[in-house]
């Protein structure tokens, strides 16, 4: 089997080299997108039952050090607000707001790459696949032989890129639909928790 796709793929042609380095690439991107997402998960519900005793015994400097405590974008966004206890409601929430910001950023990092990889990869497949049968043409031509043998053989080798682009494209876009819906919970999250830390503060007063 293993013998039998590398097989198929050197008869692809040149048009196979590309999109073999748009999966490399691809895969690298999910690696790192799967790294980056998993250190970014933790225990938002029990971190705000945390936060919330240290606001009761300690103010917002307990807190803060809870904050320090823990890492994730929740524990981020809460820091960012905690610093501004004493400044006024609206630079509170616009600190939130602001470090929000800047942890979608960075749990979106990457993620246009994938999108262009999805997209690239069937195209540069269509265009090995238009490459080979100009090719395939041209050698029924020479060989002035229009036989069902030797057009389907042209033609076999000419689909081999749309096939491995397409299929490029779709390893790559399943892994892309799984990091979107883990970036939305944690987007929800983080908006559920920026809403309770804001009551948390106004509560504190």
């Amino acid at each position: 089997m293993l013998f039998r796709s590398v097989e198929l793929f050197l008869e692809g042609g040149p048009f196979m080299w590309p999109i073999l380095l748009l999966l490399l690439a691809g895969l690298a991107l999910v690696g790192e997108r799967a790294y980056s997402l998993n250190q970014s998960q933790s225990d938002s519900e029990g971190f705000m039952d945390a936060l919330r005793q240290s606001l009761k015994s300690g103010g917002s400097k307990k807190a803060l050090d809870v904050c320090t405590s823990h890492d994730g974008p929740v524990s981020n966004i809460c820091s960012a607000g905690l610093k501004r206890v004493g400044k006024g409601s609206d630079r509170i929430e616009k600190a939130i707001e602001n470090a929000g910001s800047l942890e979608m950023a960075f749990l979106e990092k990457n993620m246009g790459w994938l999108t262009a990889i999805i997209a690239i990869a069937p195209m540069m497949g269509f265009t090995g696949t238009v490459a080979g049968m100009i090719f395939a043409f041209d050698a029924i031509a020479a060989a002035n032989d229009i036989s069902p043998a030797v057009v389907a053989v042209g033609i076999s080798q000419a689909l081999l890129t749309t096939a491995f682009g397409l299929i490029v494209a779709m390893i790559i876009q399943i892994a892309q639909n799984f990091f979107s819906s883990m970036i939305d919970a944690m987007v929800l999250d983080m908006e559920e928790r920026s809403i309770e830390l804001t009551d948390l503060l106004r509560d504190a007063k």
